[in-house]
């Protein structure tokens, strides 16, 4: 059994929020954050978020600019600490682990998708999607064939040869997503994943990302400022400056989300 099998089997429930870990995946508590200024003192950006996603779930965590959506999904993907409160992973605390110990979270567990693809440009496509499994220690037989394998789970098993500058908008974000796959996350974290897309290559990325959660189960967390494109996800948590004002399933209309931002200004 490997070392993220006995993390996810050793724990029971989140003291946090008392939910079983075989449905909690993330668990965010009194979380907040502050950034230091240089003419001195702190800029807090997050405040009080409490956050939990269970294993299966896609959703969205949206914001204007500036809200603080971006800071949240840094300390989801473990690429940044909160300054307090307790964020735990499948039953882990990893608010307090050092940076190797952070690297070895994202690396084992969670699977990163890019607004900007951040490919090698002068690797190949299946060179790009076997990096991960490099990090891990896998011989180079097996990084093939599972490079391959999810190749060809996004339909690009024809392609392993060719450059990411060879590749349309739409064919480079599959191959992130294929690089993203390759080490079985169990969490996919986008980062506007539709960014650098047209809306009709948008719309079949997002489509691709159901596909994923509704066919092999995998979580996904996606972070976008657009409520049509978050609409594409079961649940949205909205951030505005810094709180969560809404969390909930998909509401019909935007003006749902808007009008929950006033109760921040409440508080």
């Amino acid at each position: 059994m490997d070392g993220r099998a006995v993390w996810v089997a050793d724990v029971h429930q989140c003291k946090d929020c008392g939910m079983k870990k075989t449905e909690n995946v993330i668990c965010m508590k009194k979380i907040c954050k502050s950034f230091p200024l240089e003419i001195g003192g702190e800029q807090q950006v997050l405040f009080d978020i409490d956050i939990n996603i269970n294993a299966g779930e896609f959703v969205a965590i949206m914001g204007p600019s500036g809200s603080g959506k971006s800071t949240c999904m840094n300390i989801i993907g473990a690429l940044d600490s909160a300054t307090s409160g307790v964020y735990e992973l499948y039953g882990r605390d990893i608010t307090t682990m050092n940076a190797d110990e952070l690297a070895r979270v994202r690396n084992e567990f969670i699977g990163f998708v890019f607004q900007n693809f951040n490919l090698l440009p002068k690797r190949s496509v299946l060179d790009n999607v076997m990096l991960p499994l490099m990090y891990r220690g896998w011989v180079m037989d097996d990084r093939i064939r599972r490079a391959r394998e999810m190749l060809k789970l996004v339909g690009l098993e024809t392609f392993e040869t060719y450059l990411p500058t060879q590749l349309s908008g739409g064919m480079k974000q599959r191959v992130a997503i294929a690089r993203a796959l390759a080490g079985d996350p169990k969490i996919i974290l986008a980062d506007e994943p539709t960014g650098a897309l047209d809306s009709k290559m948008g719309n079949e990325i997002l489509k691709f990302f159901n596909k994923l959660n509704k066919e092999l189960g995998i979580t996904i967390v996606m972070i976008t400022h657009e409520f049509d494109i978050a609409s594409y996800a079961n649940r949205i948590i909205h951030i505005y400056d810094g709180h969560i004002a809404y969390d909930g399933p998909v509401p019909k209309s935007e003006s749902v989300l808007t009008k929950s931002e006033a109760k921040v200004h409440a508080k």
